[in-house]
């Protein structure tokens, strides 16, 4: 099998905010307009007014997507300055309430509103999706299979939202727990073929319950537009070199799955219930408590587990140049997620004094400061 090129491209949601209040903020038309200038296709709307999206362009190397990342991060700050505000990449607002929030009037998202009701009106939430080009939709579909396994490890690593309406939910990707209660999401099912997943789309295209396969919003899913396979499992990530991290490491675990394939080996498929309960401790924890490792019948440390994700990725990072990138996430290792970085945040304003809506003032005010810490 001819190696694939296992391209990359990177899609991030931001809030937009008020630099005086800390509160969200409608992106402005003039704003959007601003933003379109300078990015053209690569910045658009998101579901909400105080949303928009960014996506890099499709890159041979993570260190290629780092640039692009950088100048859509730097450009979205520098145009939203101009108009009083400026985005955090956390994939929730510690202090806003949904109920304040109102949908960007576009066909597609009228159509979502209709279509899910009540749910979707709490969708004041952000992602991070990470596309990895294949050229074969029967090895997409294989993959697709294996690489389930590892989505609660690259959660765990990038769990950005304890807060929910001035609140600690006690978990650490609160994200999580609203987009789940959206149909089609959650784990990707287990199937065996490219032919069994076309199937199981066109059925319910058939029935007329979806348009297409953009409707179905699994942690992991072959894209509807691009022969990639879309993990969509991470929060967003304040820190842009956290977020290359974790764009590298899926990367390079599906080159890991590819190199085992051309071997006439795959990892071990575990039933979804099993990952699941570790899709919920990532949930839960983050990287503060282990998860499970099935093959052992143990909780493992999430420290020892990463030291292991290392390890199998370590050819697959050479190879694909990324290693650096990877070997970076090692600092969320030594202090902590975003979730816990937000938790010190407030605890040192509760420290000084100050109370419950000002603690997450704090926590915003360090969101601000990590959106341009790598730029």
């Amino acid at each position: 099998m001819d190696e694939p090129e296992f391209s990359i491209g990177i899609e991030e949601e931001y809030l937009l905010v008020d630099k005086e209040t800390l509160a969200l903020a409608v992106v402005p038309e003039g704003l959007m307009a601003d933003c379109e200038a300078a990015l053209g296709g690569q910045v658009a709307p998101e579901y909400l007014q105080c949303q928009i999206e960014i996506g890099t362009k499709v890159c041979a190397t993570v260190a290629e997507a780092r640039e692009d990342l950088a100048h859509l991060r730097r450009t979205i700050r520098d145009c939203a300055d101009n108009y009083g505000l400026t985005p955090i990449a956390a994939s929730c607002h510690p202090l806003a309430d949904w109920k304040d929030q109102h949908h960007t009037h576009k066909q597609r998202y009228d159509q979502l509103r209709e279509d899910l009701g009540g749910v979707v009106r709490r969708m004041l939430i952000c992602g991070m999706h990470v596309h990895v080009g294949l050229n074969d939709d029967a090895l997409r579909a294989d993959l697709l299979s294996q690489l389930g396994y590892f989505l609660p490890h690259l959660l765990a690593m990038s769990t950005s939202s304890p807060f929910w309406q001035g609140e600690d939910t006690g978990l650490a990707s609160y994200r999580l727990s609203v987009f789940d209660n959206l149909p089609r999401t959650g784990l990707p099912p287990q199937m065996d073929s490219w032919d069994e997943y076309q199937r199981s789309v066109q059925a319910l295209v058939d029935l007329g319950v979806i348009e297409d396969a953009t409707k179905i919003w699994w942690d992991l899913r072959p894209s509807a537009h691009y022969p990639t396979l879309e993990a969509r499992i991470c929060d967003v990530s304040p820190r842009m070199n956290h977020a290359l991290g974790l764009a590298a490491l899926i990367q390079a675990l599906t080159r890991l799955l590819w190199r085992l394939r051309v071997r006439n080996q795959r990892w071990r498929r575990y039933d979804n219930f099993l990952v699941q309960e570790n899709r919920w401790r990532a949930q839960r924890y983050g990287t503060s408590d282990g998860l499970i490792d099935f093959g052992r019948g143990e909780i493992v440390p999430f420290a020892e587990l990463f030291e292991e994700l290392l390890e199998l990725v370590e050819e697959d990072a050479g190879v694909l140049q990324c290693a650096q990138e990877i070997e970076a996430l090692r600092e969320i290792m030594e202090t902590g997620t975003s979730a816990e970085r937000q938790r010190a945040a407030a605890q040192g304003a509760k420290a000084a004094g100050a109370d419950t809506e000002e603690q997450m003032r704090a926590v915003v005010r360090h969101l601000i400061e990590e959106f341009s810490t790598d730029l």
